[in-house]
């Protein structure tokens, strides 16, 4: 499909659309649109950003609008599941652009970290469409607010970043009070064996589509590495924002904690930066969110999971505070930038401790990331002299990814932070040994090359070939 006219869309779908001036389809949409349309179940592997929020609202809004039914009280027709607040509200807010010529058509938002009372009233008159965090839900239905037993078409939304909040029990006592008969759309980046049992339980003879292989990175993100030591990741995350020329700037921590830390540290350095995570109020996480959309704020440290509904085209660079403890979420969060064909740079910092995140990073998306080496009292040349390769030589050409046979899939951690062996929260273990680095890592020396620049103002970014843009000239499809 190259246009949305091709898919035989309702008309005043397809007039809001137009009105959006989206044209072309993203793949996700130019698969599932097709297959959701037809009343098949879906298993959809995409990434944030790829489009996939209108893959399913799109198809659903179409069902409404062939099928008139007045809601009964207490209910919905159909059920929308996301993992976070500010992913909710943007599902919700398209569901209401691509619907806003179909009357009458309710969508309401069920989530936390708001008083429930407008929501209960919401609820009353009944609503066609639901999105709902799995907790508020629960929240309502245990009230007696909703009842679950009309719903039409459910979706799953971002099931792997369900799987890692914990909430895969409550998504099992959701669907065990859906009605047998309805549609099923399940959506995820990765699937881990917990996902794909999860998905078995819930679709019947699911229809499958995949788009962008979670091992891969765009090639318009520049990517670095720069290792550092621990205590002066504050002072060059700081110099960072001072030497490169930023529009806006997503800082990534692996905790709460650490994004209020970082926020801290910058605001005393003179850099105006805000965080975003779950112990923020909900009235807290828009203002910040709408401050950085604006432009207004150009500085924001965020989370894994609260980053998941940040949805900002302007995001020029992507900083790894610190690195992700699973390798997948830093395919997620450099993702962030080059969006709408525009170039990205992604720089990460990796101390002693994370030298394994690194390595299992690199070896995912199967690539050597250019890193420079900026601890304190080692020479550049000893770490050239006692470099240890990553990969054999073999397996890469002219710095570009290497193919491998094979794939490797890698558990969740959950919650905001590490998870160690046991699935538990906390740094990684030892093992019994010295040193502070995670549990079964060995020590590998920095790949840095003779003469590397000490200053991060002389770094040359890695550049990529002149390839040809798909779908040069054609608007974005929606999101």
């Amino acid at each position: 499909m190259t246009s949305f006219n091709d898919f035989g869309l309702a008309e005043p779908i397809l007039r809001a659309l137009a009105e959006e001036k989206y044209v072309t389809p993203t793949p996700i949409q130019a698969q599932t649109i097709p297959l959701a349309l037809e009343g098949r179940d879906v298993i959809g592997i995409a990434q944030t950003g790829t489009g996939k929020t209108a893959s399913f609202a799109l198809p659903i809004l179409n069902h409404l609008v062939n099928n008139r039914v007045r809601p009964a009280q207490k209910a919905c027709r159909v059920l929308v599941l996301s993992p976070t607040r500010e992913l909710s509200g943007q599902i919700a807010d398209s569901f209401r652009a691509y619907g806003r010529h179909i009357r009458p058509l309710a969508v309401e938002l069920a989530i936390g970290g708001v008083p429930i009372n407008r929501q209960i009233r919401a609820v009353a008159r009944g609503v066609e469409v639901l999105v709902a965090t799995p907790g508020r839900l629960l929240d309502l239905v245990n009230s007696r607010a909703l009842t679950l037993d009309k719903i039409e078409v459910l979706v799953l939304d971002e099931a792997d970043r369900m799987l890692d909040m914990g909430f895969i029990h409550d998504i099992k006592r959701i669907v065990a009070m859906l009605p047998k008969e309805r549609k099923t759309l399940f959506f995820s980046a990765t699937m881990p064996q917990q996902i794909v049992q999860l998905a078995g339980s819930m679709l019947r003879d699911p229809a499958k589509v995949s788009v962008t292989p979670q091992s891969t990175t765009a090639e318009r993100i520049a990517q670095r590495i720069i290792h550092v030591d621990k205590p002066a990741k504050a002072a060059l995350l700081a110099e960072v924002l001072s030497t490169e020329k930023i529009d806006r700037v997503l800082v990534f921590t692996r905790t709460k904690h650490g994004a209020d830390k970082v926020v801290r540290t910058l605001q005393k350095a003179g850099h105006a930066a805000e965080a975003i995570h779950g112990n923020k109020s909900q009235n807290q996480r828009e203002r910040v969110l709408a401050a950085f959309r604006s432009g207004e704020l150009r500085t924001l440290i965020a989370t894994d999971i609260a980053a998941r509904g940040i949805d900002v085209d302007g995001v020029s660079h992507v900083v790894n505070f610190d690195l992700p403890n699973i390798p997948e979420s830093y395919v997620h969060r450099i993702g962030r930038t080059a969006r709408a064909g525009a170039e990205g740079v992604a720089i990460s910092f990796c101390d002693h401790e994370e030298r394994g995140y690194l390595r299992d990073i690199e070896r995912l998306i199967r690539m050597q990331i250019p890193a420079t080496d900026r601890r304190t009292g080692k020479p550049q040349a000893e770490a050239a002299q006692g470099a240890a390769p990553h990969h054999h030589p073999g397996n890469r050409q002219n710095g570009r990814p290497h193919r491998r046979g094979g794939n490797e899939h890698r558990g969740h951690g959950g919650g905001q932070g590490p998870k160690n062996g046991n699935g538990q929260h906390g740094r990684p273990q030892h093992n019994g040994q010295h040193g502070g680095r995670p549990q079964g890592r060995r020590p590998e020396a920095a790949v840095v090359a003779q003469g590397e620049p000490s200053g991060i103002e002389n770094v040359t970014f890695m550049q990529r070939p002149q390839a040809s843009r798909r779908n040069a000239g054609h608007h974005r499809g929606p999101r």
